[in-house]
């Protein structure tokens, strides 16, 4: 008993395409509130991973793609290999397609395994055939699944189905095609060869303009609310305090003055955009979008798929650079390349926000992303080059368009809360009691005053160096300027306001991102991408301040 009680349980993995209906799987046979993010049994591929019973547990690992030289995919492929049970996602309306190509890419061997043919909605006809025929073929227990409304029966049937999985049988390594027509996702204007690209541009934009729009708005409207009927009191509480007490808690950078603007502006954004990410996730939108634009991307030196970790990273730059493993091997530089530079995160966008509206021109918004995008793509292509002729995909997993559901778009938001909450928050409290220390000893000034050389170089006041100093740290160290009530950049015309701003944000990337990209690859990429990056803000820098002269 005791030998028992110290076994781990055993692991199921699901398997499948990208849009395969894996996620959807995972979170009706898990619930709705199960799920950790956890390295898969001790490797570096990033797994979901819930409890299915006291024995068993189930990772839903990322999506893969035909023949593909993603570390994605080798890894998701290494993992099968640890595994106890093997869990085959399919589309039943491309199985005939798929199911061969998965079993070619997955290697199951001789693991048990069970196959799931996911989007059964899609196809009511032959799909009792279908199921029959590849569970007589391949020696394994067949379910048919809508992944997205798994019913309690169907989670049974499917749990069930893992109790008596079985080892494929040997003979069907050449699976034979059944005669089955396919259902192919509908047709959208995202495909029509003259407005599919600009539609797409133009949706891309909506996503995210729409709610960094609404949270400056929302933020706007608290901002002298709270000021007026908290911050104002709990700064008066303050008054006879010492004057350690009164920088750390009340200061220009105390952690309840900064620290609730750090909150007031970046927690809207990042929650609205969160909302809008995910809608588009689950709508199958976003996969659309990317798919589009993919001739655009080349010609910067990345492929349309390489734009997923390009958007997520407007969430968070550290996710994103994860993200990239999805692409291919000789695109996956170039990609964090422009990660870096033009992906503004979610807590940049709403420090920028802050510091705009305190500046009194929030409309500088609109052409400080335009310009990040802009120049983020002549970095990237100027540096890594064409990264020479990408070859096309073996195989394009054209997604559905489906209307979300309100229990998945829920699960991802979630998900974006607590990384914030947890994570995000307690960072830039830190950065804000570093600098007050920093303020109250001296050494503030003393950085200000060797920055402030290179800063008169774009005409900026040596006051503005701690922003700049403090987004090397962390992105939404750009908070910092908004010390004094915004007094600092109220003095500044709207040009220097902008250079300010955009020099501050594109220097360099926040140390945590370039630490993950350097764990990711390797040392010598990170220094070289610091360096670069530094001399492309640099420059064109430069050129925006004679553009606004």
């Amino acid at each position: 008993m005791l030998t028992q009680a110290l076994e781990k349980p055993r692991t199921a993995v699901l398997i499948g395409f990208e849009s395969s209906g894996k996620s959807a799987l995972f979170r009706g046979l898990t619930g709705e509130e199960t799920g950790e993010e956890a390295n898969f049994r001790g490797s570096t591929i990033q797994s979901r991973t819930g409890h299915l019973t006291a024995e068993l547990d189930l990772a839903d690992l990322p999506g893969i793609r035909a023949k593909d030289d993603s570390r994605t995919t080798q890894e998701a492929v290494g993992a099968v290999t640890d595994a106890d049970i093997v869990v085959l996602v399919v589309r039943a309306t491309h199985a005939s397609v798929e199911l061969p190509l998965l079993l070619e890419a997955a290697r199951v061997g001789g693991k048990r395994a069970v196959l799931v043919l996911t989007f059964a909605d899609k196809m009511s006809a032959n799909l009792t055939e279908l199921a029959r025929y590849y569970g007589g073929w391949l020696g394994i227990p067949v379910r048919t699944a809508d992944a997205r409304r798994l019913t309690e029966a169907g989670r049974t049937e499917l749990l069930l189905s893992l109790a008596i999985a079985k080892p494929i049988r040997p003979k069907a390594k050449e699976l034979l095609k059944p005669n089955f027509p396919s259902v192919q996702p509908q047709s959208t204007w995202f495909e029509h060869p003259v407005w599919g690209r600009p539609l797409s541009l133009l949706m891309t934009l909506l996503l995210f303009a729409v709610p960094v729009l609404l949270a400056y708005l929302l933020s706007t409207w608290l901002q002298p609310i709270v000021d007026s009927s908290v911050i104002d009191e709990v700064k008066s509480l303050f008054d006879d305090a010492p004057l350690i007490w009164q920088s750390l808690i009340v200061g220009d950078y105390g952690i309840v003055t900064l620290g609730w603007y750090s909150f007031l502006w970046a927690f809207p954004v990042v929650l609205l955009l969160g909302v809008s990410v995910a809608l588009a996730e689950e709508s199958g939108i976003k996969d659309r979008i990317t798919d589009s634009l993919d001739v655009w991307m080349r010609r910067v030196g990345l492929s349309g798929r390489d734009l997923i970790p390009v958007l997520s990273g407007f969430g968070c730059n550290v996710v994103a650079v994860f993200q990239s493993r999805a692409c291919s091997a000789c695109t996956r530089k170039s990609c964090v390349s422009l990660i870096t530079f033009g992906s503004a995160c979610s807590y940049q966008i709403g420090a920028s926000l802050s510091v705009f509206g305190s500046a009194g021109h929030p409309l500088l918004f609109v052409p400080y992303i335009a310009a990040l995008g802009f120049v983020g793509a002549l970095h990237t292509r100027f540096w890594n080059g064409a990264s020479g002729q990408l070859a096309a995909p073996v195989y394009e997993t054209k997604t559905f368009l489906q209307k979300p559901e309100l229990r998945a778009v829920s699960w991802r938001v979630r998900t974006v809360i607590k990384q914030f909450l947890l994570q995000a928050m307690p960072i830039f409290i830190i950065i804000c009691l570093t600098a007050a220390v920093l303020q109250l000893t001296g050494i503030l000034d003393w950085m200000s005053q060797a920055a402030g050389p290179v800063l008169q170089w774009f005409h900026l006041p040596a006051e503005a160096a701690s922003g700049v100093i403090f987004s090397i740290l962390r992105k939404d160290g750009l908070l910092i300027l908004n010390q004094g009530e915004g007094g600092l950049l109220q003095s500044l015309h709207a040009g220097q306001v902008f250079a300010l701003v955009y020099l501050a944000s594109t220097l360099t990337a926040c140390l945590v991102t370039l630490w993950t990209v350097r764990k990711e690859l390797g040392w010598s990429f990170a220094a070289s991408l610091a360096g670069k990056q530094a001399l492309t803000s640099l420059v064109s820098t430069g050129v925006i301040v004679l553009v606004a002269a």
